[in-house]
């Protein structure tokens, strides 16, 4: 192949490769491959001492012909890219003048668990409750022992729980906050403790190992199963409407003695009876009970002197009544699309 032959296939070759470039530096790589120092076409002109006279200024004057078409053509694709790039900007921060001032963002909702919670919580505070907490890593000590529940009691089976150790749990239940409470707070006191709890259980529409727990605690002089019934009267009232009946059951608590179950009339049938209620017109709500002796010794308390009151309701369970939630997993999962609802 000749010289010229050679500077022409360059020619072509090169302005091929500068249309299919797509950056700066693809370019800029071509641009010193075919004309830097060690270039091809440099190459070529290194050679021309080595022609013939005739043959020289040829070769000189395509050498500069093909250098020209090669630079036009590099400063013609950087100047596409350019644009291309300023185009594709401008398209990223184009701003529809025409548009809204101010685009709103969706509203947030509070979820329906803290809907309740709030709804309990100000309810017991109206009736003269302070909030009181506890952590949710408990000592056994708390959770069971001085609650009137010792090592290998069979009722511990009831609340079996998540064990850090032999000596730590994961609380099963509010109720270590009334242990904390007897030792840190001077009676007499009403308290309200939430908070989240923990059992074994396996997940289902009305079970999870982690819920959401409000204790009431009372503790005074000369208080009666009586003042405690009046007590859940009126917050039932206050959360559910004045229209609900209640009654209590016999039950059991280790650390209440005597214990009750209390029951509200149906909120779905009024009392009629459903498929809510199964049929019977009552619900049960929350546990209760006078608070057992050995509770109250076991912190220093003479239980002759001192008397104590305590209740614990489920908030997912409140929620689910109130919000007619049927299956508890709902409260839990975050479902963007279910809580839209409230």
């Amino acid at each position: 192949m000749s010289v010229l032959e050679s500077l022409r296939t360059i020619r072509d070759e090169a302005l091929e490769q500068f249309k299919n470039g797509q950056t700066a530096e693809e370019l800029e790589q071509l641009r010193v491959s075919l004309l830097g120092k060690s270039g091809q076409l440099t190459g070529i002109l290194r050679t021309m001492g080595k022609l013939a006279p005739e043959e020289r200024a040829a070769v000189g004057a395509e050498a500069n012909r093909v250098k020209q078409a090669l630079e036009a053509a590099l400063s013609e694709r950087r100047e596409a890219l350019q644009k291309a790039a300023q185009a594709a900007r401008f398209e990223r921060e184009r701003i529809d003048v025409t548009g809204p001032g101010v685009r709103t963002r969706p509203m947030g909702r509070l979820h329906p668990m803290t809907q309740t919670y709030r709804e309990i919580r100000d309810a017991l505070v109206g009736m003269g409750f302070s909030l009181f907490g506890g952590p949710e890593i408990e000592l056994d000590e708390n959770n069971f022992t001085l609650l009137n529940l010792p090592p290998d009691h069979p009722a511990r089976d009831m609340q079996d729980t998540f064990y850090v150790n032999d000596s730590v749990v994961l609380r099963t239940h509010t109720s270590p906050c009334e242990i904390r409470a007897l030792k840190s707070v001077k009676p007499p006191f009403r308290l309200v403790m939430p908070g989240r709890v923990f059992r074994v259980d396996e997940v289902d529409a009305s079970h999870s190992p982690v819920f959401m727990q409000m204790e009431g605690f009372i503790m005074d002089k000369g208080l009666t199963l009586g003042d405690l019934k009046g007590t859940l009267d009126a917050f039932v009232h206050a959360v559910f409407g004045e229209d609900v009946k209640t009654r209590l059951r016999p039950s059991y608590f280790p650390f209440t003695e005597p214990s009750a179950e209390m029951d509200m009339s149906c909120t779905i049938c009024g009392g009629k009876g459903c498929r809510v209620c199964k049929g019977t017109g009552w619900i049960e709500i929350l546990g209760c009970g006078v608070t057992n002796p050995h509770e109250l010794e076991n912190c220093g308390f003479d239980p002759k002197e001192w008397t104590a009151l305590a209740f614990g309701i489920g908030v997912d369970r409140v929620a689910s009544l109130k919000f007619g939630i049927s299956d508890i997993r709902l409260e839990y999962e975050n479902d963007a699309r279910f809580l839209r609802q409230f």
